[in-house]
C-alpha cells in the first residue's frame, strides 16, 4: 500500500503532462510564428532604413566632393589671375626702371659734356685775362698787385670819411633800436606780473571779545605776560584800545608764532605760565608745517615740480623775511615771473631755468642770519647740497656778482632781480634799517659763549639774553650782561639807552607714578 501511492502520484503527473502538451502545443506554435513574423518585419524595416541613410550619406558626400572640386577650381583660377597681375606689375616696373636708367645715363653724359665745355671756356678766359693783364702792366708800368693796392688806397681815401659817418649813423640807429627793444621787453615783462607795493609794519593785532581777557593775559603781578614775552621774544602791548591786543616784533616769524599761540590761549581760556609754554610749542610746530605748505604753494603757483622738503621749508621761511620792507618770498616769485617773461621775449633762452632760478635766487636769506657769508654764496651751497639742477645754480649764483657770469640765464636773472627791487613801491628803507639794527643787537649777544636765545624787544631798547644755567652762574651772568652792554656801545649806533637783561633759569622736574 505504501509503495502503490507514490507510483500512482507519478503516473498521474505523467498523464497530466501529456494531456497539457497535447492541448497547449498548437497555441505555442502560433505564438512562435507571430514572433518570427514580427522579428522579420523589424529586420526588413531596419534594413530599409539603413539603406535610406546610407544613400543619403552617399549623396551628401557626393555633393560635398563636387563643391570642394568647384571651390578648388575657383581658387586656382583666382591664383592664376593674381599671378598674372603680379607679373604684369613687375614687367611695368622693370620697364620704368630701364627708362630711368637710360635717362640718367643720358643726363650724366650731358653733364660731363657741359663740364668739359665749361673747363675749356674757363681756360680760354684765363688765358685771355692773363694776356690782358700783361698788356695793361706793360702800358701802366705797374704789376697787378701794385695796381690793386693803388686802386684800393684811392678808394679808401675817397670813401673813408663817408663810410665812417655812415657806420656811425648805423651804430646809433642800432643802439636806439636796442634800447627801445630792451625797454619794450622789460615793460611787457613787468606788466605780466603786477605785485602790490610794500608796507612797513612790525606789529600784529589780535582781536578779543571781552576786556576781561586783558587781565588774564597780564596775570597776577604780570607773570603771564612776562612768561609769554620770554618764550616768544615779542612785546605784548595791552592798552586802552578796545577789543585788541597788539604784538610787536621786528621778526615776522616770531610775531606769527606769538599771534597763533595767543589766539589759542584766548580760545582755551586757561592762561597761566605752563599753559602758555604748551601753546607756544604747539604754535611753533604748526608754523613749521605752515612754512612747508607755503613752499609747496609757491612751486605750484609757478608750475614748478616740487623740490626736496628741506628746500621747500627754506622757501616757506622766506615768507617771514623782508628786504628793505619787501617780502622776500613775494620778491622771489616776482623775479621768477619777470625772468621767465624776459627769456620768452628774447628767444633762444630756456624760460624754465630762468623761472626756477628766480624763485630760488634769495633762498640763502632764509638762513643768512644763522650762517656766515653772503646770501648768494649760502644759497649756492644749499642748492648744490640738495642736488638742484646745475643750470639753475649757475643762473642764480651771479645775481649779486658774487660769481662770474656763466650763462645768458644768469644775466637775465640779474636784470629781473634789479627790476623787481627798483620798481616804484617795491621797497622801504626805513623799516629795513630798523630791522637791521635789531638783528645786530641779537647777533652781538649771540656771539658770547653760554648764550642759548636772544630777543631784541621794545624797539631795540631792551635785549633779553637767555643763558644755560649749568654753564653760567650768577657772577658769570652779571659779567656777561656788562660785556654785552660794552660791546653794543662800541659796535652799534642807537638813540637813548639799551637795557641788557641776562636771564638764568633752573628747572627741576619730577614724575609721580
Amino acid at each position: 500500500m505504501d509503495i502503490l501511492m507514490p507510483a500512482l502520484g507519478i503516473a498521474g503527473l505523467l498523464v497530466g503532462g501529456g494531456i497539457g502538451f497535447v492541448l497547449f502545443r498548437p497555441k505555442s506554435k502560433k505564438i512562435e510564428e507571430g514572433a518570427r513574423k514580427e522579428a522579420e518585419d523589424l529586420r526588413r524595416s531596419a534594413q530599409q532604413e539603413s539603406e535610406k541613410i546610407l544613400n543619403t550619406a552617399r549623396q551628401t558626400a557626393q555633393q560635398l566632393r563636387q563643391q570642394a572640386e568647384q571651390e578648388e577650381i575657383k581658387t586656382h583660377k583666382r591664383m592664376e589671375r593674381l599671378q598674372e597681375q603680379f607679373d604684369e606689375r613687375i614687367n611695368k616696373r622693370e620697364k620704368i626702371l630701364e627708362e630711368k636708367i637710360e635717362k640718367n645715363e643720358q643726363t650724366r653724359e650731358k653733364y660731363e659734356q657741359s663740364i668739359e665745355q665749361y673747363n675749356a671756356k674757363r681756360r680760354e678766359l684765363e688765358e685771355g685775362l692773363d694776356k690782358q693783364n700783361e698788356a695793361l702792366e706793360k702800358i701802366a708800368k705797374l704789376s697787378r698787385e701794385e695796381a690793386k693796392k693803388e686802386l684800393f688806397d684811392r678808394m679808401e681815401t675817397e670813401v673813408s670819411d663817408k663810410l665812417a659817418e655812415t657806420l656811425k649813423k648805423k651804430v646809433e640807429v642800432m643802439r636806439q633800436a636796442a634800447d627801445e627793444e630792451s625797454a619794450n621787453i622789460i615793460v611787457q615783462s613787468i606788466q605780466r606780473y603786477a605785485s602790490p607795493t610794500t608796507s612797513e609794519s612790525t606789529t600784529s593785532v589780535v582781536k578779543i571779545d571781552s576786556e576781561d581777557i586783558k587781565g588774564k593775559i597780564i596775570g597776577r603781578e604780570g607773570r603771564n605776560i612776562n612768561a609769554f614775552e620770554m618764550l616768544t621774544g615779542v612785546d605784548l602791548i595791552i592798552d586802552d584800545t578796545p577789543g585788541t591786543v597788539t604784538i610787536s616784533s621786528f621778526d615776522m616769524f616770531r610775531r606769527y608764532v606769538a599771534k597763533v599761540a595767543l589766539e589759542n590761549l584766548i580760545k582755551d581760556g586757561r592762561i597761566h605760565p605752563s599753559r602758555i609754554e604748551e601753546m607756544v610749542e604747539k604754535a611753533q610746530k604748526d608754523a613749521d608745517k605752515l612754512i612747508l605748505e607755503i613752499g609747496q604753494k609757491a612751486c605750484q603757483d609757478l608750475g614748478i615740480p616740487l623740490y626736496p622738503e628741506p628746500v621747500l621749508k627754506l622757501l616757506g621761511r622766506l615768507r617771514f623775511r623782508t628786504s628793505y620792507g619787501q617780502n622776500v618770498l613775494g620778491h622771489s616769485i616776482e623775479v621768477a615771473y619777470i625772468a621767465e617773461a624776459i627769456a620768452t621775449q628774447l628767444g633762444g633762452v630756456d624760460p624754465e631755468i630762468c623761472k626756477r632760478a628766480g624763485l630760488l635766487h634769495d633762498i640763502g636769506k632764509a638762513v643768512s642770519h644763522e650762517v656766515e657769508g653772503g646770501h648768494a654764496v649760502i644759497g649756492k651751497e644749499i642748492l648744490e647740497k640738495f642736488g638742484i639742477d646745475k643750470r639753475v645754480v649757475i643762473a642764480m649764483q651771479s645775481h649779486h656778482e658774487d660769481f662770474p657770469y656763466e650763462s645768458i640765464e644768469a644775466r637775465i636773472l640779474q636784470a629781473a632781480d634789479a627790476i623787481s627791487a627798483s620798481r616804484p613801491g617795491a621797497r622801504r628803507e626805513t623799516l629795513e634799517k630798523y630791522i637791521k639794527r635789531l638783528k645786530e643787537l641779537e647777533s652781538i649777544a649771540s656771539a658770547f659763549s653760554g648764550v642759548e636765545k636772544v630777543f631784541a624787544i621794545q624797539a631795540g631798547r631792551e635785549v633779553r639774553v637767555f643763558v644755560n644755567a649749568k654753564e653760567m652762574n650768577d657772577l658769570k651772568s652779571e659779567k656777561l650782561a656788562f660785556d654785552i652792554a660794552r660791546k653794543i656801545e662800541k659796535e652799534c649806533e642807537y638813540p637813548g639807552e639799551v637795557h641788557v637783561a641776562v636771564i638764568r633759569e633752573s628747572r627741576f622736574e619730577g614724575i609721580a607714578k
